[in-house]
């Protein structure tokens, strides 16, 4: 049981000492008083009552209906690395749930140490009233050296699930016409897991693609932020804050918390993470990883078989759902 941030910050320090080949992050702990000046509300642009009311305002997830999905999708797809079988039946298990949704696919081959691999972003867009769009991503497949008895259920199966709901409110909302605020995208993105075991140089190829892409037709220039989900399901939920996120969304994402009683769960240890948001930081874009990579203690789940769905919460996908709509309806608000 943890008894504490700095104590748990320690844990999980020395972890990413011993697997630093292996790891998405450097962590390091979060002094108290940085924690908390996440919950500066007077840096987000708005007073305590306009937040109330975006709050208020603000799409709010089914935790029963986000965990089926999840439970189906993890079901349905069981390992799925690029190029397998599994893979193939979670690109379909996306696409049929998006049926009917305005969807793209942003397909290509990647080059590897370990092979070409045909890659797949699949992005839904819900249209919006205001110029702007605010993108929330997930990726979806496992990693292609653990064992095919590792169904990644918080690690690529958490945060899809998060995103069918998503998919399944914005639908709703849209349904007709344009939502008030920005555009929703909704990114189910690819290749994100290191082939070699080597993040550094060796992952991310989704995300990386999409980046580029979007920089040279011009889509990067109107995203207002790039809302990543990643390992949410976690019963023990305790969200980063992480040093490479903008520090706007994560006061906003902090505000957002603070206003459901979720601040407990939020930025206990600070972290510097290379994830899927990275590659769009480069590019200029704001962007928040919304992840809790202590998985287990002393983080004994990740990347291991025993990352199964007994670990995982409703509860915590309600949390991590509701700070990402929330972040969302804090941004409409502010452009307003």
């Amino acid at each position: 049981m943890r008894t504490g941030a700095q104590i748990c910050a320690l844990l999980f320090l020395g972890l990413s000492v011993l697997a630093c080949n292996n790891a998405k992050s450097d962590t390091s702990a979060a002094p108290p008083a940085q924690a908390r000046a996440a919950a500066d509300d007077s840096s987000i642009g708005l007073s305590q009552q306009q937040i109330d009311a975006a709050m208020n305002s603000a799409l709010k997830i089914d935790p029963q209906r986000c965990w089926s999905y999840v439970k189906q999708f993890v079901a349905v797809s069981g390992s799925r690395p690029l190029g397998s079988p599994g893979h193939k039946k979670a690109e379909d298990y996306i696409h049929a749930h998006l049926k009917g949704d305005q969807v793209e696919d942003d397909a290509f081959t990647q080059q590897t140490p370990v092979g070409d691999f045909p890659v797949r972003n699949i992005v839904a867009k819900y249209p919006g009233k205001m110029p702007g769009l605010v993108v929330f991503a997930s990726h979806y497949e496992t990693n292609i050296w653990l064992p095919p008895s590792y169904v990644g259920a918080n690690d690529g199966g958490s945060s899809t699930g998060l995103l069918l709901e998503f998919a399944s409110l914005l639908r709703e909302r849209v349904k007709n016409g344009p939502m008030d605020g920005y555009s929703v995208w909704l990114v189910f993105d690819d290749a994100e897991e290191a082939m070699q075991r080597n993040w550094a140089s060796d992952s991310l190829y989704g995300t990386k693609h999409l980046a580029q892409k979007w920089q040279q037709d011009g889509t990067a220039k109107q995203i207002k932020a790039f809302l990543l989900a990643d390992m949410l399901g976690d019963a023990d939920l305790n969200i980063e804050d992480d040093e490479n996120s903008s520090p706007r969304l994560r006061k906003i994402a902090y505000a957002a918390a603070e206003h459901y009683g979720y601040q407990s769960h939020f930025f206990g240890i600070q972290t510097g993470i290379e994830d899927d948001h990275t590659p769009f930081a480069k590019i200029g874009v704001p962007v928040m990883d919304f992840i809790d990579l202590n998985y287990g203690y002393n983080n004994s789940f990740w990347h291991t078989p025993e990352d199964t769905l007994d670990k995982l919460s409703p509860k915590s996908l309600e949390i991590s759902g509701n700070a990402m709509l929330g972040t969302l309806a804090l941004l409409n608000a502010g452009a307003k």
